[in-house]
């Protein structure tokens, strides 16, 4: 009966398939469970499927199929959040990081790679590959610690966004060198038509589409056959011109993004790149040659070390040389501990072109299932590991000596954190004419706070030494609009040890974290979401059915929202938007 059924697999496609999604279902549950990323689910149920375990995959060129369409799906929705103006915003310490840690790694593991006896081109190919990092992974283990709109979370985002680009460039490159005979006249033939090509695709995509807004915008399904159509449309006439699949799939995108329903597109897309990428990570299980892994144990050990340790080091000095501080380097570290998807499509690329064998790509996916296991249980327990590192770290800090030289001066009020609420707060102490400092651990903050004589300090309030440093013994208002619990309990601890009168306000986002703060001694404690509904019951209660007095309100808040992008706040995205 096994027999018959194992036989009606194998001739049955259908059925195939619904048996190694229930795998992929039953392993990915596991992964849940333990609360890995499911990509690590993907591949090991490749594994089971292939050859190693159950053998039951006979429709690979099906399987194969889907996972190119996976991964144009992939790079298409990636290239419909990298418009233009996203470099701009990633800032110079992102761009800068983003670049030196790429360099550094691939320079270092390239070394690596014929120390350890491979070539120069597959120690090439292992050295770029390890040195990207997976901005999926990192965004949404970030957006479900709510870490996204730290200033670490900003610059992680920012710097892997920078090695997206990178990895696109390279993509290009060996997408290129793919085909045979005079490489250099066919890259430069390639770029040219495909430079003619965006010259041409742009303008549309420009000024053409944008005018199309409302006629999409009135059907749904339009647009998501109109998507459709524009990404694996423009993916095969990038791939008639010599191009990868995959890198035309990711210049459509890119070309979309300047259009205002780029993120709709985006959101109805992501479920079928789901289900079609999930193909290339089993398809890459299937492919993973344990005899070959066996032997490549120690390049699989030291490779995962370099990526797991070095990387984080290699970002956290980058930062520490730009004067941020030792728990914002260090948090932003731990985001570079694993390799990207970029990492895994290079391979598999240089495995199709022939540049690399089949064992360069099992080396891959082992040092892949072990960085990104291994990184996410970092960033999960990343508060309790910097506690525990903490001393260790004091030599990825500078000390910034002229900012400290202002801590000679007493202060009556102090504001820790410049952020959204901190913007108004330090308003309020202005109009009050009160001796205010802003304590903030950004280094461009503190030069745009300085730069319009606000007295500032640069610090992380998080360490108690530098706490007792800032002199708050005498005073009066201490206002933290940091929205950790565990930073505000170390604050108020450490104040009311020497100063009982000071009033203390704090800032929680659980209801739970603001009994817990008022219990710790804190005079009120700030619930930001909540503040928006009681200042719009005020306005209502004060101004009733008048008109006029709500014309007033919108003058006053279109004149702070303009302060507030000046000053580059931005309000945080509801939870619809948090995909």
């Amino acid at each position: 009966m096994i027999d018959n059924f194992v036989n009606a697999i194998s001739e049955n496609i259908m059925l195939q398939l619904s048996v190694i999604l229930f795998i992929v279902l039953a392993v990915s549950l596991i992964m849940r469970l333990l609360k890995q990323p499911l990509i690590i689910g993907y591949i090991i149920a490749g594994v089971l499927i292939g050859p190693v375990f159950l053998n039951i995959l006979t429709y690979d060129e099906t399987l194969a199929t889907f996972s190119e369409l996976g991964i144009a799906f992939l790079l298409f929705i990636v290239g419909l959040h990298l418009s233009p103006k996203v470099i701009k915003e990633v800032g110079l310490i992102a761009l800068i990081t983003g670049i030196g840690q790429v360099v550094i790694t691939t320079l270092i593991g390239y070394f690596f790679g014929l120390l350890m006896g491979f070539n120069s081109i597959t120690s090439l190919y292992i050295a770029v590959a390890i040195s990207f990092s997976s901005t999926i992974i990192i965004t949404k283990l970030l957006s479900d610690k709510d870490a996204l709109d730290k200033l670490y979370g900003k610059i992680s985002i920012g710097f892997l966004l920078v090695q997206d680009f990178i990895a696109i460039i390279i993509l290009l490159i060996v997408s290129s060198l793919s085909n045979s005979g005079d490489a250099a006249g066919f890259i430069t033939s390639t770029f040219t038509k495909s430079i003619i090509l965006i010259a041409i695709l742009s303008p549309i995509s420009y000024f053409i589409l944008p005018k199309l807004n409302n006629f999409f915008s009135k059907s749904q399904e339009f647009l998501f056959v109109f998507a459709i159509s524009w990404g694996l449309g423009l993916a095969s006439l990038f791939y008639y011109i010599g191009f990868s699949l995959e890198v035309g799939a990711l210049i459509a995108g890119i070309l979309l993004s300047m259009s205002s329903y780029s993120w709709e597109v985006s959101a109805k897309l992501r479920s079928l790149r789901d289900f079609f990428l999930i193909s290339f990570f089993i398809l890459l299980g299937t492919q993973m040659s344990f005899s070959s892994v066996s032997t490549q144990i120690k390049p699989i050990i030291l490779y995962s070390l370099l990526i797991l340790i070095g990387n984080p080091i290699i970002v956290m000095g980058l930062m520490g040389f730009f004067r941020y501080t030792k728990s914002t380097g260090f948090m932003a570290g731990l985001t570079v501990a694993q390799i990207s998807e970029f990492s895994l499509i290079l391979i598999a690329l240089g495995a199709k072109v022939g540049h690399l064998s089949t064992d360069v790509l099992s080396l891959i996916t082992a040092i892949g299932l072990i960085t990104i296991a291994g990184s996410s249980y970092m960033i999960i327990y990343s508060e309790p590991l910097y506690r525990n590192l903490s001393p260790l770290l004091r030599i990825f800090e500078r000390k910034i000596t002229k900012e400290k030289q202002i801590k000679e001066k007493e202060y009556q009020y102090f504001l820790l954190g410049e952020n959204r609420i901190g913007f108004s707060i330090m308003k309020s102490f202005a109009k009050l004419k009160k001796n205010y400092v802003v304590v903030d651990y950004d280094p461009e903050r503190i030069k745009r706070l300085k730069s319009r004589g606000i007295d500032c300090l640069y610090g992380d309030v998080s360490d108690a030494d530098f706490l007792e440093e800032i002199k708050l013994d005498h005073a009066r208002v201490i206002v933290s609009t940091i929205p950790e619990s565990e930073i505000n309990l170390i604050i108020i601890n450490k104040i009311r040890k020497k100063n009982q009168k000071a009033i203390i306000i704090l800032t929680a986002r659980q209801i739970s974290d603001a009994f817990e703060l008022y219990d710790a001694g804190a005079d009120y404690v700030i619930l930001p979401h909540f503040l928006g509904g009681d200042y719009t019951a005020k306005i209502i209660e004060k101004s009733g059915e008048d008109k006029s007095q709500y014309k007033e309100e919108k003058k006053k808040h279109l004149r702070e929202l303009w302060e507030r992008m000046q000053e580059g706040h931005e309000h945080p995205k509801t939870e619809k938007n948090k995909k």
